[in-house]
């Protein structure tokens, strides 16, 4: 995004996540997700007939005070289930929240999307980890097949944060220009430039862009990994709740 600005603590995140994720057994874990996540966006982009809500990227930075609302949002969620009050939240606290919100998944399901959402092996789920995560189970889960509850309530128990996630999903629609359900350098190009050529983004942009998402240099990036940097992108209100990696 030409005029938004990561905070440094980005590079070292990159590299953190290049060796967790070249660890061993890790691989497999993070690509069955990400597998997962790659046809549900195929399916979402079929779903919409092929076009995104956004012309250019101005138009998303332009939104970014409504995405950072709706993180605003989410923290009150995170901090209700932070029950120990250290900035994270553990397998056990995960767990009263995800029935809380009445999500109903297996113990290895939790177990893999707290592996793949924990990018900087803390043992514990940070505020935009925890914002990742939520957005995952958000688009992964089916929706209840009880008409009467169906019709009364929404798919996560709330509209707000529902349309954050939609518009995000929006946003990873426009970026992949060629509908694959994941995002190359190419798709940058073509999305920072060609979608509005008077708005066009230097060349050295794009490739930073790309490379903060890109975190094991494979020339793809994942929605998940597309999340974590838009979250850093955006911007989220206290520096203690980005990643850090000592």
């Amino acid at each position: 995004m030409g005029t938004c600005h990561p905070g440094p603590s980005l590079k070292s995140l990159s590299d953190k996540a290049e060796g967790m994720l070249c660890g061993c057994g890790s691989p497999d874990k993070y690509r069955r997700l990400d597998e997962k996540l790659e046809r549900k966006m195929i399916e979402v982009r079929k779903t919409a007939s092929g076009r995104s809500n956004f012309k250019s990227i101005n138009t998303i930075i332009m939104r970014f005070p409504q995405f950072k609302e709706g993180f605003t949002n989410l923290r009150g969620v995170f901090l209700q289930y932070d029950e120990d009050s250290n900035g994270s939240i553990d397998r056990e606290e995960l767990k009263k929240c995800l029935e809380k919100l009445q999500l109903h998944l297996s113990q290895e399901e939790v177990e893999d999307l707290f592996h793949s959402c924990d990018v900087d092996g803390s043992q514990g789920i940070q505020f935009n980890e925890f914002i990742v995560l939520l957005c995952i189970i958000y688009l992964l889960m089916e929706p209840d097949s009880s008409p009467d509850i169906a019709s009364t309530t929404s798919k996560m128990g709330s509209p707000d944060i529902e349309s954050t996630f939609n518009t995000i999903v929006d946003v990873f629609l426009f970026l992949d220009k060629n509908g694959d359900g994941k995002l190359n350098k190419k798709d940058m190009i073509k999305a920072l430039n060609d979608s509005s050529p008077w708005e066009k983004s230097p060349a050295h942009v794009t490739r930073t862009r790309f490379k903060e998402m890109d975190w094991v240099k494979k020339g793809e990036v994942s929605f998940r990994e597309f999340l974590f940097a838009f979250i850093n992108w955006v911007g989220i209100d206290s520096d203690e709740e980005e990643i850090t990696v000592e």
